[in-house]
């Protein structure tokens, strides 16, 4: 070892290679020993756990996917279904001017002016039969709340209590849906 010292001493290039020597050695006893410390495998239960975690997981995604599937394909249906609800809407008074028209007409008024508002009524209800809306005319029906607006009560021994009386303007409906209630009286006696 003495003679390692002396030659240490006189070369100092050997000096700094013996320090490198030394310090690989040491790295790499802390890397063998940093490797076993790593190398731990998971037990047969564990790894059996893990995997029913994983499929449970994948499991609720894949329902949720579909969830939101189904849920996104109800609104675009709703959308098609419901989408002009506004428009048609709107054009519910234009029908009401029209029945009002055809009721008020002068006794100066010619035959063909009746025809074209009829014509013109007919040609707006097909219209909107096509988009799904169907009138609520409620004749020798019962009252029915959900359908149906109570202006005031009449008596009519002709009809029974709580059936539908007069009629003062129909509802309708889009796609079942009841757009608005047809007004009307209920029977009382």
């Amino acid at each position: 070892m003495n003679k390692e010292k002396e030659s240490v001493e006189e070369n100092p290039q050997n000096n700094e290679s013996v320090v490198n020597q030394s310090e690989e050695i040491t790295n790499s006893e802390n890397a063998s020993e940093e490797e076993n410390e790593v190398i731990e495998t998971p037990t047969y239960e564990e790894l059996l756990n893990k995997k029913d975690e994983l499929e449970s997981l994948l499991l609720r995604a894949n329902a949720d996917l579909d969830n939101a599937f189904k849920r996104t394909l109800s609104e675009v249906e709703k959308a098609h279904k419901y989408g002009t609800e506004r428009l048609l809407n709107e054009l519910l008074p234009v029908i009401d001017n029209l029945e009002n028209a055809l009721e008020n007409l002068s006794e100066n008024a010619s035959k063909e002016d009746k025809e074209g508002i009829e014509l013109t009524l007919k040609s707006f209800e097909s219209t909107l039969d096509k988009f799904g809306m169907v009138p609520i005319y409620p004749d020798n029906e019962e009252f029915n709340p959900e359908k149906h607006e109570a202006v005031s009560m009449e008596k009519d021994e002709t009809k029974k209590d709580g059936f539908v009386g007069n009629i003062f303007q129909r509802g309708w409906e889009l796609h079942s849906r009841v757009l608005r209630p047809a007004r009307v009286t209920v029977i009382k006696n």
